[in-house]
């Protein structure tokens, strides 16, 4: 059994919560069921699992915008479901999207939700100061919201909800959408109120490092708490599984990756530098079909092998769980109705025609930027980027929040005209045909561009007529769409009723219609809970072995690894260019450590952000 949590120190205190919805077609979808936690004060909680698991539920039910079927909700004592309005003068909540005011400024905003709190003058000339200096906005007080970077909305939104001084602050996915740099200087924040304030803290996150810096964990698998613990016991379901394996010539490591997925006795594979680090069902099998047994070394696991093992169980049906030791939570069980939920993505049919492969075309270059500069009024939000794009290639643009990279995207597809320089996609100029060039691409837009109001089977329908598919071919692909990317269940759902990881698979599909030669994603990720974005790797790595050329952009710097080459980009230039092995060189490693992506991003952002500072001094 657990210990019980002081009643003195209990911030929140749930119990068998059970929550449920109208579907579709009437029928009630349980989105909670039997749900028990608790957390003491100052204290970090993070809540995660895969799309659908019911964490968005549960942190609307604790801030009284829900009412829950069954079960309790206590805030400082105080009853959520009774007294919602007392309970929430205590609580602080940023959702997913923080209403911001993007016509108004920073100080503005600020003044808003001040007057929303009926927080004093006197109050707020007090505590704007401390808000400022803890988000780095102090410079930025006049500024209109809707010309703030991403991340910096972000710290914006906290600071409006932190207005108020909340005794509990939700932050549900605070961190998507926002660049390494930002999301470290966000966590920044949240350890200062929990260690300098007391705040207690319940996060939803799609990203399984934060929830590795958590004090107490939550694993929600389709409305049950399949684990609750401390991040350490999440861990050690995985001890003696955890390895790592140099991939063999003339393997990418990305071909390994999907290779090892394949496998009926891995958990999971996922790329860790050069190298592919993979999970198995019980330790290793006498002889691996794939390498060499001598080739591969045990490695300490980590959170996110512990989740995975933990959701391979449950789609195996096993009753185990993780039992917390700490108080705040409850044991969390595991029944053969989870069986539903894969922990493996599937080995995906890409649905193209044969394609030459990469090998036979030699360094064909397909895309080709040379000088391009893109101005808004006075502003340069593009300068003289040049670089080019090989057929079969993954390029990644990577940058912090408004470095160019979507601005560059969108004159790449065709969606926007350069100021200046030279743009060839697929042998045309974009700056003279940019409507024939578009019908060689795929464009999966940042926030899916499908229409929320059609059903899955009109999207599909849409996007293959836009495309120029009729009569056969079009019912071909709209039956290949929905059979590849499992939306045989959904075809008469809305588009924007479906769950984040849905809304992905349907927007790939879309954008896949036509068959095209070159397909620009545009933080496809983002929000994605980590099964989705295994799948979606799987079937880019897929795509680009038969030649298609992939242009990504991401903030997920681990998923960058499946790039075969990426350019940085700050403020509108190229900082950086190269392989993922030639970007880790250009990061300090900790001691005994090897750099990663990310510590080269952050090495090189802060440098530049250095180097403007001094010049303006």
């Amino acid at each position: 059994m657990m210990e019980t949590v002081a009643a003195e120190s209990q911030v929140l205190s749930c119990h068998g919560l059970e929550m449920e919805f109208a579907g579709l077609r009437g029928e009630r979808v349980k989105a909670l069921e039997n749900v028990s936690l608790s957390a003491r004060r100052g204290v970090v909680t993070g809540i995660v699992g895969p799309d659908g698991a019911g964490k968005t539920t549960f942190i609307r039910l604790v801030a009284g915008l829900l009412t829950p079927r069954a079960g309790t909700v206590r805030v400082l004592g105080i009853d959520v479901g009774s007294t919602p309005q007392a309970a929430q003068s205590r609580i602080g909540y940023m959702p997913q999207r923080f209403g911001l005011y993007e016509d108004l400024t920073v100080r503005e905003n600020l003044d808003l939700y001040g007057d929303l709190h009926g927080i004093s003058a006197e109050i707020r000339a007090d505590r704007y100061p401390g808000l400022m200096r803890m988000t780095g906005l102090a410079r930025f007080m006049d500024r209109l919201a809707g010309r703030l970077s991403g991340g910096m909305k972000q710290k914006l939104g906290l600071a409006c909800t932190l207005v108020s001084t909340p005794d509990l602050l939700l932050l549900d996915e605070p961190t998507v959408g926002v660049d390494p740099l930002s999301r470290r200087e966000l966590w920044e924040i949240v350890h200062h109120l929990v260690q300098e304030r007391g705040v207690t803290v319940l996060l939803g996150t799609s990203y399984l490092d934060e929830a590795e810096r958590c004090d107490h964990t939550v694993v929600l698998l389709q409305g049950r708490v399949l684990a609750s613990g401390p991040p350490g016991d999440i861990v050690r379901v995985a001890e003696g599984r955890s390895f790592r394996v140099e991939p063999p010539a003339p393997l990418k490591p990305r071909q390994l990756q999907a290779l090892l997925a394949d496998q009926d006795w891995v958990t999971d594979a996922s790329l860790e530098g050069s190298r592919v680090r993979f999970i198995t069902n019980d330790g290793l099998p006498a002889m691996s079909p794939v390498f060499r047994k001598e080739a591969v070394k045990p490695v300490k696991p980590r959170f996110e092998d512990g989740f995975m093992v933990l959701l391979r169980r449950a789609a195996e049906g096993e009753s185990r769980s993780v039992v917390s030791h700490g108080g705040e939570g409850e044991e969390g069980n595991v029944d053969g109705d989870a069986g539903r939920v894969s922990a493996r993505a599937p080995s995906p049919d890409v649905g193209l025609s044969p394609v030459v492969p990469v090998s036979a075309t030699g360094r064909e270059i397909v895309v080709e930027v040379r000088d391009l500069v893109r101005q808004f009024g006075s502003f340069h939000a593009v300068r003289d980027v040049s670089f080019q794009v090989c057929r079969g290639e993954i390029f990644g643009l990577l940058g912090p929040n408004g470095a160019g990279k979507s601005t560059t995207f969108r004159m790449l597809c065709g969606l926007l005209p350069a100021t200046s320089g030279t743009l060839s996609v697929a042998g045309t100029d974009l700056r003279r045909a940019r409507a024939s060039a578009r019908q060689r691409i795929g464009y999966v837009a940042q926030k899916f561009s499908l229409y929320g109001q059609l059903t899955v089977l009109e999207n599909l329908d849409f996007f293959a007529s836009a495309y120029g598919l009729a009569g056969a071919r079009k019912r071909d692909r709209i039956r290949w769409a929905v059979q590849q990317f499992d939306l045989d269940r959904h075809g008469g759902s809305a588009g924007e009723e479906l769950p984040g990881g849905y809304r992905q698979r349907l927007a790939m599909a879309c954008a896949l219609m036509h068959e095209p030669e070159i397909l620009f994603l545009d933080e496809p990720t983002s929000g994605a809970d980590p099964l989705a974005r295994r799948e979606f790797w799987h079937r880019i790595s897929g795509l680009a072995d038969r030649g298609v050329t992939i242009i990504v952009t991401t903030h997920f710097m681990e998923e960058a690894e499946y790039c075969d080459r990426m350019v940085i980009m700050v403020d509108g230039r190229i900082l950086a260019t190269g392989a993922p092995a030639d970007i880790r060189r250009l990061a300090m490693a900790e001691p005994g450590g090897e750099p990663t992506i990310e510590d080269a991003f952050i090495a090189i952002v802060e440098a530049h952000h250095q180097a403007s500072q001094e010049r303006k001094d």
